[in-house]
C-alpha cells in the first residue's frame, strides 16, 4: 500500500493512504536512504510504501523516488543531513527585517540549497506593519536586490488579512513548504490562510529579539482553496550539506553569470587575477552581502563543520 507522509512527530509518521485513511507508521528495522546519511530518513512530503499490521499501525518499507527535497546539515551531527521536506513545488521563505532580524547570510544559504535541488523559492517579507521608516527603506532595498537577481518577493503583514490577497493564487493546488527562522510568523500566516487550524504562536523575546520554537514537528496542512502547506519548526542556522566548492558558485545566479568571464575556468573568485566576479562586486553589479554569503559557504567546506552563527 502506498501513501503520503503528512506528519512526522519523531519516531512516528502519519501516512495518508491512496484510499484516504491516515495510518500511524514507523520505520521498519535499520532503515537508511541510499547514499544519504540523514537524521530523518523519511520526511514530510515523501511518498512511501507501507505494510499494515493487525494492530492497525504500519511499517514504512520503502521511499518512492523523490522529485526534490530541501536539505541542510544537521545542527548536532555535522556529518549528517536533516531533510526539511520532500517533493515540494515551491518554498515560501518567510523573513523579517526586524522582530526578529533575518540575516542575509541565512537567506542566501537557503536560496543556494534550494537552487541545488531545483526548488523555486518566493521570499515573503513579513511584519511590514511593524517597521519604522529606516527599516522600511532597508526592506525595499532587499526586495530590489532579490527581485533583480530573479526571486519573486512579497511584502505582507500576517496579522493584516488585506495584505495576503496574492497568496491564494500563489499557493493554489501546489505543495508549498513554509520555512524560516523561529518567530518570523509562519504559524500566524498559516492561521490566516487556513481558518480553524489554530497553530500555536508565541511572542518574540524582547531581550534577544529572537523567536521561540512553537512548531515542534513537521506537518502537511490542506489549504481550503486546494493544495498543501508544509509547516516546519523554525530553524536558526542553515549549514549547507554535500556541496563541493566548485559547485557553490552555480547556486548564486548572478555570481554564476559573471563567472563565465573569469580568466580561469576553475576560478574560486577569491584571489585569482582577472576575476570577473570580484570586479563585478567592486563595481556593485554583485552585492557585497551576496558575495560574503558565497565566501562563507566556501569556508564551510574548508572548516568541515557546521556554522552555528547563521
Amino acid at each position: 500500500m502506498n501513501g503520503l507522509v503528512i506528519k512526522n512527530t519523531g519516531s512516528w509518521y502519519s501516512v495518508l493512504t491512496e484510499e484516504g485513511t491516515v495510518v500511524e507508521s514507523k520505520i521498519k528495522g535499520n532503515f537508511r536512504l541510499k547514499g544519504i546519511r540523514s537524521t530523518n530518513p523519511v520526511a514530510v512530503g515523501d511518498r512511501v510504501s507501507i505494510t499494515v499490521n493487525k494492530e492497525g499501525t504500519a511499517f514504512i518499507t520503502e521511499i518512492l523516488d523523490r522529485r526534490n527535497y530541501i536539505i541542510r546539515k544537521s545542527p548536532n551531527l555535522s556529518k549528517q543531513s536533516h531533510i526539511i521536506a520532500a517533493n515540494v513545488d515551491q518554498v515560501l521563505l518567510i523573513v523579517t527585517v526586524n522582530y526578529p532580524e533575518t540575516s542575509t547570510t541565512f537567506i542566501d544559504r537557503f536560496l543556494a540549497s534550494a537552487e541545488a535541488y531545483r526548488v523555486p523559492v518566493v521570499l515573503v517579507f513579513n511584519k511590514t506593519d511593524l517597521l519604522d521608516d529606516d527599516e522600511r527603506r532597508y526592506q525595499e532595498m532587499m526586495v530590489n536586490l532579490y527581485e533583480t537577481i530573479g526571486y519573486k518577493c512579497l511584502q505582507i503583514s500576517a496579522t493584516l488579512p488585506d495584505t495576503l490577497s496574492s497568496m491564494e493564487s500563489l499557493l493554489k493546488d501546489k505543495i508549498t513548504l513554509f520555512s524560516g527562522n523561529s518567530g518570523v510568523g509562519k504559524s500566524t500566516l498559516l492561521n490566516q490562510l487556513i481558518p480553524g487550524v489554530n497553530l500555536k504562536t508565541a511572542e518574540i523575546s524582547d531581550a534577544h529579539n529572537t523567536g521561540m520554537h512553537t512548531t515542534t514537528f513537521s506537518e502537511m496542512l490542506r489549504l481550503p482553496f486546494g493544495g498543501w502547506a508544509i509547516d516546519t519548526p523554525g530553524i536558526k542556522g542553515f549549514g549547507t550539506f554535500d556541496m563541493e566548492p566548485e559547485e557553490i558558485c552555480g547556486y548564486f545566479k548572478e555570481i554564476f553569470r559573471f563567472s563565465k568571464d573569469c580568466k580561469f575556468a576553475n576560478c574560486t573568485h577569491t584571489h585569482e587575477p582577472n576575476c570577473a566576479v570580484r570586479k563585478a562586486v567592486e563595481e556593485h553589479y554583485i552585492s557585497e552581502s551576496r558575495y560574503n554569503s558565497y565566501l562563507s559557504m566556501l569556508e564551510d567546506k574548508e572548516e568541515g563543520k557546521y556554522r552555528e552563527a547563521f
